[in-house]
């Protein structure tokens, strides 16, 4: 008589899985925390002017952005080579900037509207006109805290 049993019925383990819910939501975390999204297309090729006297904006989630610039290369053949406003994912015309600010501001909380700032990013070699187009429309607004966008001076 052996002691070893090599007959009978042998049958394959289960897989313990108790621990994969836990992997896969680390998994899903881990890429929750390092991916960014997406919050504008530029459609408008800008380069910052360079500014002495920078700060960082304080609440970003209660600030807009207006884009202005010239159209980038592969949107010139349709849009031409002028200067142009973009509003979030569209191009548009300096009357429409109002509605714009109307709904930006909509849209917030009543605890953030005091802070409500309008950032223009705005390419260096854009005409002084458009520029002063859209704060006389920012103002009929009452969008009166302005930001420029601008990069540090190289030393």
């Amino acid at each position: 008589m052996s002691r070893f049993n090599k007959g009978g019925s042998r049958e394959m383990p289960e897989m313990n899985t108790s621990s994969l819910p836990d992997l896969i939501f680390s998994i899903l975390f881990f890429f929750m925390m390092v991916t960014t999204m997406r919050e504008v297309t530029l459609m408008v090729k800008f380069d910052k002017p360079v500014g002495t006297q920078l700060e960082k904006l304080a609440r970003k989630s209660c600030t807009s952005f207006i884009y202005i610039g010239q159209p980038i290369e592969n949107l010139r053949s349709q849009f031409g080579s002028a200067h142009r406003i973009q509003l979030n994912d569209k191009f548009a015309e300096a009357q429409e900037v109002y509605d714009y600010i109307t709904v930006e501001r909509g849209d917030l909380a009543e605890v953030d509207k005091p802070f409500f700032t309008v950032s223009l990013k705005v390419d260096h070699h854009t005409p002084m006109g458009i520029i002063t187009d859209v704060k006389q429309i920012l103002r009929k607004a009452y969008a009166l805290k302005i930001v420029y966008s601008a990069n540090k001076p190289r030393e």
